[in-house]
């Protein structure tokens, strides 16, 4: 029988759970393959080949990205729909009567739907931006941070387009970019054409989060997310992630207000499926583990809308100018993303922790067991 409370405590919590369990994952024979110097020149070079690539094969252009927004306007992205990771808040503005209420943003994810309108990006056109965010809430192991890098994308698309091939289509778009990417890294930085780690495949198996449970309907979900990776295909993506499943619970929870994963597919499928969005996940051959690059999906229509804040006991977020523009029929239909920037450095330069690609915090403990391992995170 499922362990129920696997699955409940398995729905919003990124990572492991103890650094115990990190000891335990984190890879006993590690040798980096590039040196630090090498490392920082790989990565400003394949960060430019995903930016160029995601501007060609996408339509976008690259724009100026908050790093805080106020809260009352809603548009700070709460990465779930239970309560769990709230962003830091802050009051701004010295020698005003009234400070401003800000908050850090999580991801810009609702912010460039509205922005997406500012720059009158028309259909088929949209933005990407270098995003800087902050998550105060993720348990700290060898790929969550609290630090958080993402190309945060958006492009403007019509009613027509919001099916499920339109959605294959952009993802892709982005695996092509991510090969084109890998290819490089390999190509001028020789060091990483190890055996040990082979390249990614050619191509993405798409899966629906339907079609996983039935595969394991007793395994949590990061468990049932290893074992297809393990079993079916290297490269993945899950379509459809928010929406409740027959066992009772989504395969993660998602925010209500901006990826749809509440509308129904199964003309398209000829199976009981929902949603139009879904996560990019490939193994990882250095930690062995699953690997997370990105979330994306088709934006909700202000119908969708509804239905997700009255799912989630949200309906009073409607009162915030980001919902009453969706609402009102104000900012474009879009679909959009986030790509860990540190997530594909770390896998395409072949390291073992985060901490070799980007500059953040760290606990001393952490600390302690990535150096006993031969894992020397920036400082």
């Amino acid at each position: 029988m499922p362990d129920t409370m696997d699955k409940k405590a398995d729905l919003a919590g990124p990572g492991v759970s103890t650094y115990e369990e990190v000891a335990k994952i984190l890879p006993t024979d590690y040798e980096p393959l590039l040196n630090r110097k090498d490392t920082q020149k790989a990565l400003y070079d394949v960060k430019r080949i995903i930016e160029d690539g995601l501007a060609r094969e996408l339509n976008l252009m690259l724009v100026q990205v908050p790093l805080i927004v106020t809260v009352e306007s809603g548009v700070n992205d709460m990465l779930d729909r239970d309560g769990s990771r709230t962003p830091i808040e802050f009051d701004c503005g010295l020698g005003l009567d009234t400070p401003i209420r800000a908050s850090v943003v999580q991801a810009a994810t609702k912010w460039k739907r509205p922005a997406l309108k500012l720059y009158g990006c028309e259909v088929g056109e949209g933005i990407n931006t270098d995003m800087r965010a902050v998550r105060k809430d993720y348990f700290l192991d060898h790929d969550h941070s609290s630090y958080v890098d993402q190309w945060d994308w958006e492009r403007v698309i019509t009613a027509d387009q919001r099916n499920l091939e339109f959605l294959k289509s952009t993802v892709r778009s982005i695996w092509k970019v991510l090969k084109e990417a890998e290819e490089y890294a390999l190509t001028n930085y020789p060091a990483l054409n190890d055996p040990r780690y082979p390249p990614l495949p050619d191509e993405l198996v798409f899966l629906h989060a339907e079609e996983i449970l039935d595969m394991y309907p007793d395994l949590p979900r990061k468990q049932r997310e290893t074992r297809v990776i393990q079993d079916h295909a290297p490269a993945i993506f899950i379509i459809g992630i928010g929406s409740v499943l027959k066992d009772g619970y989504p395969h993660e929870m998602r925010a209500a207000d901006y990826d749809d994963w509440i509308t129904d597919t199964s003309a398209e499928t000829g199976m009981d499926t929902h949603g139009l969005n879904g996560d990019i996940l490939v193994w990882n051959p250095v930690t062995k583990r699953r690997h997370e690059l990105t979330s994306m999906g088709i934006r909700v229509t202000k119908e969708t809308l509804l239905k997700q804040l009255e799912l989630s006991g949200q309906m009073d977020f409607l009162e915030q100018p980001y919902h009453q523009a969706i609402m009102n029929d104000e900012i474009p239909l879009s679909i959009g993303g986030g790509i860990g920037q540190s997530r594909t450095y770390m896998l395409l330069l072949r390291k073992a922790h985060l901490g070799e690609v980007s500059v953040t915090v760290w606990p001393e403990e952490l600390k302690k067991i990535c150096a006993e391992r031969n894992i020397h995170v920036l400082e």
